[in-house]
């Protein structure tokens, strides 16, 4: 683990130089967590007092970073465009490139920011590769729900790859796979304010614009804010890397308010679906809406609880969290019986079964995080058996990613 490494290389100012280079935001959060271990080594003070001095300044990075974002912004701002270059039916080329370009950015970004090796990337790059080539090659057929699953699962199973590369080209399931998780949060609210900030200036161009009676709003949107979108979490994750001290407080603080809320929120409407007259076993968009609820919940969860694992939270808060897995296995149950019952009476579809693997990869996920966040929680284990569970399954979501994606359109 991360914190080991920092703990035995105290004596060695190039390998926590070096730690620090290849990932300067696990490399803050787990010093910090592990601070009050090691403060009487000088080491580790001269090292706290820079990592707390340098939150104080906004980090904008080199000129070498801005060269880079700006090559991107360009080339993401060309495939945005290459529809309409080369005369291509948009319903035709988005659903199955726009994750491409998103994931390509992310990609190239922890690349250049870790300066990786061929050795090192060469497995994201033909996942990267061969999923370009083959969603571009599969026939797209409006009667088929195959073509859809693909799109939605491709850049599910090429998130695990980002994820490799995130962690310097070793394995997400691995120890340093809890610091890919909790990036998520940040990078979550660090996308938002870039967002909003674009959509305010946006609101105020347009109107500026429309003051001297020019309507600019087609091609603004057409060339401008097309061709933008896909940078946009590029840079959220350029500034988040660059300043994890930004929103590491923040991640933190929605994560107090918002699962309390969750939780009641849940208990509540599980209690309210028994005295309603909607049929989640006979209502296909209610039990879509079902299966949307739970994944958000999933997402919190795991949100949740990686911020538990930073030792910074009360036992209530870990109880609420504890919960809130409570209620998303009852969640999951009653989705699985109802797809299972769907699949009994109207028999086996491409989007029946995708949902039912991915509901019981979610369940056993949920059981094996809330059985080991119990055993912590009383004290029985450690904090890193929670990280082990809730990292370890990032293969498997993967996996199941590319049988959907890869193998369904061959059989259906």
């Amino acid at each position: 683990m991360l914190a080991n490494e920092i703990k035995t290389s105290l004596s060695e100012p190039a390998t926590l130089e070096r730690l620090y280079r290849q990932n300067p935001v696990a490399f803050k959060s787990t010093f910090l967590a592990i601070y009050p271990e090691i403060e009487e080594e000088p080491t580790a003070q001269i090292w706290h007092a820079r990592l707390i001095y340098a939150s104080e300044d906004l980090a904008w990075g080199q000129s070498k970073d801005w060269a880079f974002l700006g090559i991107w912004v360009i080339v993401a701002a060309f495939f945005m465009q290459f529809p309409d270059i080369f005369g291509i039916s948009h319903d035709a080329y988005f659903p199955r490139n726009v994750s491409f370009i998103v994931l390509a950015g992310m990609g190239g970004l922890f690349i250049f920011q870790q300066q990786l090796r061929l050795s090192g990337i060469w497995p994201a790059l033909a996942a990267l590769l061969f999923s370009m080539v083959y969603l571009n090659a599969i026939p797209m057929d409006s009667k088929s729900d195959v073509f859809a699953l693909a799109c939605l699962h491709v850049p599910i199973f090429l998130w695990i790859f980002v994820g490799y590369l995130y962690v310097g080209g070793l394995n997400p399931a691995g120890p340093k796979g809890i610091e890919f998780l909790r990036f998520h949060g940040d990078l979550l609210v660090m996308t938002a304010l870039i967002v909003l900030a674009g959509g305010l200036f946006t609101a105020l161009t347009i109107n500026l614009f429309h003051l001297i009676n020019l309507d600019i709003e087609k091609y603004y949107f057409q060339y401008g804010v097309v061709s933008l979108l896909p940078a946009v979490p590029v840079l959220a994750a350029f500034l988040v890397q660059k300043n994890p001290h930004l929103v590491s407080k923040i991640s933190p603080l929605i994560a107090r308010i918002f699962t309390p809320l969750v939780f009641l929120t849940l208990l509540l409407f599980l209690g309210a679906t028994f005295f309603t007259e909607k049929d989640l076993f006979n209502d296909r968009e209610y039990l879509l809406v079902f299966n949307g609820v739970l994944v958000g919940v999933m997402a919190l969860l795991l949100f949740s609880l990686s911020e538990v694992t930073k030792k910074s939270f009360n036992k209530f808060y870990q109880y609420v969290v504890v919960g809130l897995a409570a209620l998303a296995l009852i969640d999951n149950g009653l989705a699985l019986s109802a797809i299972i019952f769907r699949l009994a009476e109207f028999g086996i579809s491409p989007n029946r079964l995708a949902v039912l693997g991915s509901n019981l990869l979610m369940m056993a996920h949920v059981a094996w995080v809330t059985k080991n966040l119990i055993a912590f929680v009383q004290g029985k284990q450690e904090i890193n058996s929670v990280e082990n569970s809730m990292t370890g399954f990032l293969p498997y979501y993967g996996a199941w990613a590319a049988l959907v994606a890869f193998v369904f359109p061959l059989v259906f």
